[in-house]
């Protein structure tokens, strides 16, 4: 079955991982390059401002595929280096190609986030739960380690301590916790949530797409750079913007006391 079901609609994609039956596990072939192609096609497309990430049915994603690890299949048959592989040229480009996306993310955690669903998760730059939403990082529980980046991602999201409890515990999270801990901004009911994550999106699609798209690079390079480079990379995205049309367009508005109309230009 195609992993992603895709939507666009008024500046926003929805993405909807779509094994809804096995609680949309991950890692199976070609859902690598089918993460890969959804993600540049979003990037290429100047019309989308947001994306939205969530799962069918009554899980977000499993994580990985439990039956294909016991039966030693697809992404973890073969010796050691092939299984390294395996993470390499697939499940690896899941994650590379969500972290690459140069528009907002906000994931719309439905259910069940587990294992390198809960990290596909954390890649999102706002996610929201719904009140059956759980969240857990489970690998050593299956004697194996987070083989998708977790380690690197969810201490940036809720800090060190509270990552190393639920990684070294095994232990999952229920939607309150997760709110108390800051792995997400909002829980909702789950009726209500992809409603709540839409009245987010627009907001977010409401903006001028090219400042859009800088202000997230600027996030994201600030992660890893000095003050004062981050400064200069200001000045020079700043500058960008102060010649652009959607700039003109915002100072016109706020003098007018309208909404304003950001075209991309």
């Amino acid at each position: 079955m195609t992993l992603l079901s895709i939507s666009t609609a008024n500046h926003v994609t929805i993405l909807t991982l779509n094994r809804a039956e096995t609680m949309n596990p991950l890692g199976a072939a070609g859902d690598g390059d089918a993460f890969v192609a959804a993600c540049e096609a979003i990037n290429a497309d100047m019309d989308v401002r947001c994306v939205i990430l969530t799962g069918a049915g009554r899980a977000f994603s499993a994580g990985g595929d439990i039956k294909a690890m016991k039966d030693k299949t697809g992404n973890f048959g073969g010796n050691a280096p092939t299984i390294a592989d395996g993470y390499r040229n697939n499940i690896h480009k899941i994650l590379r190609a969500l972290y690459g996306l140069r528009v907002p993310l906000i994931a719309a955690v439905n259910g069940p986030a587990i294992g390198l669903g809960c990290d596909l998760a954390c890649l999102a730059d706002m996610r929201i739960a719904s009140d059956k939403a759980k969240f857990g990082v489970t690998f050593l529980k299956l004697g194996i380690i987070p083989g998708d980046g977790g380690t690197w991602v969810l201490p940036r999201v809720i800090g060190e301590a509270r990552a190393a409890e639920l990684f070294y515990t095994g232990e999952v999270i229920d939607a309150a916790t997760a709110l108390d801990w800051g792995l997400v901004s909002r829980v909702v009911s789950q009726d209500s949530l992809m409603d709540e994550a839409r009245a987010l999106a627009a907001k977010v699609a409401a903006m001028p797409p090219h400042a859009l798209r800088q202000a997230k690079n600027l996030m994201r390079q600030g992660r890893h750079t000095t003050y004062d480079t981050a400064l200069e990379m200001a000045a020079n995205a700043q500058a960008l913007m102060h010649v652009t049309a959607d700039h003109l367009e915002g100072v016109d508005a706020l003098l007018e006391k309208r909404a304003p109309v950001f075209r991309g230009e």
